[in-house]
């Protein structure tokens, strides 16, 4: 039987199904399943796998709303492009974009690129298409190559002079620092302070987290575990195949899901630098610090465990707020706004950290309060803080729904 990281990097390659097309996809979404692909293997951190893929599909939004000219918002002023390969297009943007972002997948990128523009049988309009997506690549990365995510981190871990303190840096601790996409500042959606440790609200959320979120908890449901074991997922595949279910619907059409898409990954971008200043404006202690510590928060409601762990590998970096859940609540606004009067389609995912497991929820809410349960179920994040960062990601993701779709398409 192959080791667990086996079986997750068989599980991932899975769930994010690259090698087979999906039933209504067109050529951005195809692709997004394969930029996906690129940044896990490429092994990207969480947040620099969501920068780059937001830096790719602004780049195909680009292109191929340069081609079509349907919006506004996002042409070119060099006005639409006549008689060029959309597949091109889209093709050269990817290609462009991830071969700076994951350099050591060059050969993997520009095997799915000469694929897909070979398709193109037309040989000016291929031409055409590539010096688009080539074009708006270039416009994209210059516009972004000072965002601040490539800055020296900095972080003074708090300690005093000779004693031990665990040696990990934390994740991303230059992130409040980033050049948004929407964000007026980082801080425009920093919540108030976590709960205070001497009140009811946080002896509740200790006692909830301590009980359902331990290693071996006793009062986790099998299904709650399965719940925990899908959302471990941590990379931007698992939002994106919920975006597919709505962009594989029939009568979409290509332009609408590039800017679907370069909403969803400017949101999710902007979300983590929201919430990354909040997380090191706060930081705040996780389960694991606080329940091994239960004795020193002034609280008599809250009872120390020394041993206790969480049911999953507590994250690197501060807890509050939670960073799942406002990505999840930006992306369901988002999808909630484009969706407007249209049926809603039953949404789903797959998870490589649960073998592959596919989970479907037939509303929006629904999903995002699977994640908010989630992160208690896997005892890294406390209740008040899951519902902090779905408010926050509501916020995040109206603004990004108004910036993407308050112009109309043209007729």
């Amino acid at each position: 039987m192959p080791d667990r990281i086996t079986r997750l990097a068989l599980a991932a390659v899975a769930a994010l199904g690259l090698a087979i097309p999906v039933a209504g996809a067109d050529v951005v979404t195809d692709w997004n399943s394969t930029a996906c692909q690129v940044v896990y293997d490429a092994k990207l951190a969480p947040p620099m796998a969501n920068r780059a893929l937001a830096l790719t599909q602004t780049a195909v939004f680009d292109a191929v709303n340069r081609i079509t000219g349907r919006y506004p918002a996002g042409r070119s002023d060099e006005g639409k492009v006549d008689n060029a390969s959309l597949e091109a297009a889209v093709a050269a943007a990817n290609r462009a974009i991830l071969s700076a972002a994951a350099p050591a997948q060059r050969a993997a990128i520009d095997a799915a690129y000469e694929k897909s523009v070979a398709a193109v049988t037309d040989g000016d309009a291929r031409k055409a298409g590539i010096a688009v997506g080539e074009r708006a690549a270039a416009a994209v990365l210059e516009a972004r190559h000072d965002d601040g995510a490539m800055a020296a981190e900095s972080w003074r871990p708090p300690t005093k002079a000779g004693v031990y303190i665990p040696t990990t840096i934390p994740a991303v601790p230059q992130w409040p620092a980033r050049k948004s996409w929407m964000l007026a500042s980082p801080s425009q959606f920093r919540p108030g302070p976590p709960p205070k440790l001497d009140s009811a609200l946080w002896a509740r959320d200790y006692n909830e987290i301590k009980a359902l979120g331990a290693a071996k908890s006793t009062k986790r449901t099998p299904e709650q575990t399965q719940v925990a074991k899908f959302w471990e997922a941590n990379m931007p595949s698992i939002y994106y195949a919920v975006l597919r279910s709505v962009a594989t619907q029939p009568g979409r059409d290509v332009t609408r899901n590039a800017r679907l898409y370069a909403a969803v990954a400017q949101g999710m971008d902007d979300a983590l630098i929201a919430v990354f200043d909040a997380k090191y404006h706060y930081q705040f202690w996780r389960p694991v610090t606080a329940i091994r510590n239960g004795d020193q928060d002034g609280n008599d409601a809250t009872e120390r465990d020394a041993s206790w762990t969480p049911f999953i590998e507590t994250p690197m970096h501060p807890e509050y707020p939670c960073a799942h859940c406002i990505l999840a609540a930006t992306v369901g606004t988002i999808l909630t706004a484009e969706l407007g009067r249209d049926p809603m389609p039953e949404i789903s995912s797959t998870s490589y950290t649960a073998e592959g497991a596919t989970r479907r929820w037939t509303s929006i809410e629904a999903f995002m309060q699977e994640v908010d349960d989630a992160r208690i179920y896997d005892g890294v994040h406390y209740r008040n803080s899951t519902e902090v960062g779905t408010a926050m990601g509501r916020q995040v993701g109206a603004l990004a729904a108004q910036k993407h779709f308050a112009a109309a398409a043209k007729p």
